[in-house]
């Protein structure tokens, strides 16, 4: 028997026993690894920050996702080889989950050969959807990529966000989300249908416990009134109603947008929040989405008895949307200078003509707006933004 197809039945038993179902990640990496025919490897995961690159197991440091090869991986999501400093080779493969950056996957062997190389990306293909699968119920996870104390606030948010990037061939939504243990009001949210990529960004009144409730609530409902069906003025009012029964002295205001993935038609809803940003051709449209915004959700827009108006534009092919909270165009340097729209609309231009990935785009501009407040934010920064690429007609 060829060694290819060996590693294959290997692979394949391991899979079809039902007792490896329940094994500890680390276990579960060492006998699929085996499996394969493979001599050695290891997974490495990204930091809540997505600063660090932290190895699944005590052996090895971790690595810096802006100075290593293991992070060219993660930012680039390719492939990459160097020699190994105890002999061989080791392969950097990138571990994501349909668009998700999760981390990398280091293949160690004597020679890096096509087989071997293939059997890597494999493993750290079986390996991602794993580590999706378990993350959420196992707190060794939460620890592993954590590198202080969460505040309470932020620990009930980030229960109910989605993961950071979601996508197909043709579209791809993407978010950050800072202070990333110090969170108040902010959230975003993302879901896609076979026709219809949803997004949301929203910003509760405050920075507490309310906030975060309030938040929470406003998640909750939209999400309730989307699986059902709602259209998107029907879902908005399902969130001023939410907040009006349970928390009658809070408000949230947020952008609620719904972009049909054949037409490119975008539809969206601005609830008392920052005017979305189209960039077009490289260049920023900065009154394309601008419309006199809606009062924000909750009791206010009860009493008010308005009815929620809806606003539409026509996507052109390699446009991106970006929705944000004011944290991120309030941010301010050191010396006191603010972010502004400007600069930020400028950074994802500039990412984009360089031909840089959604997610590295919004990783490397949230923490350059980080690095240049000192760490320090005057309020939430959420960033969520979606691009669209049908398929050539």
């Amino acid at each position: 028997m060829a060694a290819s197809e060996d590693g294959d039945g290997r692979l394949e038993e391991y899979l079809a026993d039902p007792r490896n179902r329940t094994l500890d990640l680390t276990t579960a990496v060492a006998r699929c690894t085996e499996a394969l025919g493979l001599q050695h490897s290891a997974v490495y995961l990204a930091d809540i920050q997505q600063r660090r690159l932290v190895p699944l197991t005590n052996v090895a440091s971790p690595l810096l996702v802006d100075d290593s090869l293991a992070g060219w991986t993660y930012r680039t999501q390719s492939l990459r080889v160097e020699e190994s400093e105890s002999g061989g080779m080791t392969a950097w493969v990138p571990l994501v989950d349909g668009a998700e950056r999760l981390g990398v996957l280091a293949v160690h062997s004597a020679s890096l050969t096509p087989a071997v190389l293939r059997r890597g990306k494999a493993l750290a293909s079986l390996l991602a959807m794993m580590i999706t699968s378990t993350r959420a119920y196992q707190d060794s996870f939460v620890r592993l990529t954590r590198t202080r104390p969460m505040r309470l606030p932020a620990e009930m948010l980030r229960a109910f966000l989605p993961p950071r990037t979601i996508g197909t061939a043709h579209v791809v939504s993407t978010a950050v989300l800072e202070p990333a243990y110090e969170l108040g009001g902010d959230a975003f949210d993302h879901s896609l249908t076979e026709t219809t990529l949803h997004a949301t960004v929203l910003d509760a009144m405050g920075h507490n416990l309310a906030s975060g409730l309030t938040t929470a609530v406003s998640l909750a409902a939209s999400r309730n009134a989307r699986r059902a069906g709602a259209d998107l003025p029907d879902l908005v009012r399902s969130v001023d109603d939410a907040l009006a029964q349970w928390l009658p002295d809070q408000f949230c205001t947020g952008v609620l947008a719904q972009l049909d993935l054949v037409s490119g038609v975008l539809r969206w809803c601005n609830c008392g929040h920052p005017t979305p940003l189209l960039i077009r051709d490289r260049r920023p449209d900065v009154d394309a989405m601008r419309r006199e915004p809606e009062p924000p959700m909750g009791l206010p827009s009860r009493l008010a008895g308005l009815n929620r108006r809806t606003h539409e534009i026509a996507l052109k092919p390699g446009d991106r949307v970006l929705m944000y909270s004011d944290g991120v165009t309030e941010a301010r340097a050191v010396d006191g200078a603010e972010f502004g729209l400007e600069q930020f609309a400028d950074y994802i231009i500039r990412a984009t003509a360089a031909g840089e990935l959604a997610p590295e785009t919004l990783r490397r501009l949230i923490h350059s707006i980080l690095d240049s407040s000192g760490s320090r934010l005057r309020d939430d920064a959420t960033i969520l933004m979606f691009e669209w690429s049908p398929p050539a007609r």
